[in-house]
């Protein structure tokens, strides 16, 4: 019994996992049932067995990869150092900019958007993502070490627009320099400037 519940978990494991890649290359449209059997190695009674069909199966890889976004971004973004340290850290983290963003790739998918429950964890994400941003930009403005006329939600939305903005200007060109522009750009918009 014990082995057969672990065959069990593996196999909604790969389907799960099979399904992220998928709707990372390929978006929701593009993910067919058969696409994703086949990546896991499962049959198509695995994949009725563990998810009711192709959209639950979807709702579950989402899941996953915003929430492991959220925690990529939480372990830089609540770490030591100061705002500009945290959010130079962000930006700068070791990311596929030529494949781009899992969940920036969702943003893009029209089966996606229009599904209030696809959308979500994409909503949840990316809004939790500009609240620690904002709160980081409060912090080091506050503080004096940034601007005193930043605001933080506008400077947290600016942000995630960049990354996000990068990764389409990287993919578009196929060069990450587009990417790393970007981000230059916006650091030295950011970069704490000397007392006089």
């Amino acid at each position: 019994m014990y082995s057969t519940a672990m065959g069990t978990n593996e196999t909604s494991e790969r389907l799960v996992e099979a399904t992220r890649e998928l709707l990372w290359e390929r978006g929701y449209l593009g993910t067919s049932p058969k696409a994703v059997q086949q990546a896991a190695g499962a049959g198509q009674g695995s994949m009725y067995h563990h998810f009711a069909g192709k959209r639950n199966l979807a709702l579950a890889a989402i899941r996953r990869t915003a929430g492991e976004m959220d925690a990529a971004a939480g372990a830089v973004l609540e770490g030591g150092g100061s705002a500009y340290a945290r959010i130079e850290a962000y930006v700068l983290r070791e990311r596929d900019v030529l494949r781009g963003c899992p969940v920036g790739r969702l943003t893009m998918d029209p089966e996606v958007i229009a599904d209030p429950e696809l959308r979500a964890p994409v909503e949840e994400v990316i809004g939790r993502l500009r609240a620690r941003l904002a709160a980081i930009v409060r912090e080091g403005r506050d503080s004096g070490e940034l601007d005193g006329s930043l605001d933080p939600e506008e400077t947290a939305a600016t942000v995630v627009a960049t990354v996000q903005g990068g990764y389409v200007l990287a993919r578009a060109t196929g060069s990450p320099a587009p990417f790393d522009s970007a981000v230059r750009g916006l650091l030295a918009l950011l970069a704490p400037r000397p007392a006089r």
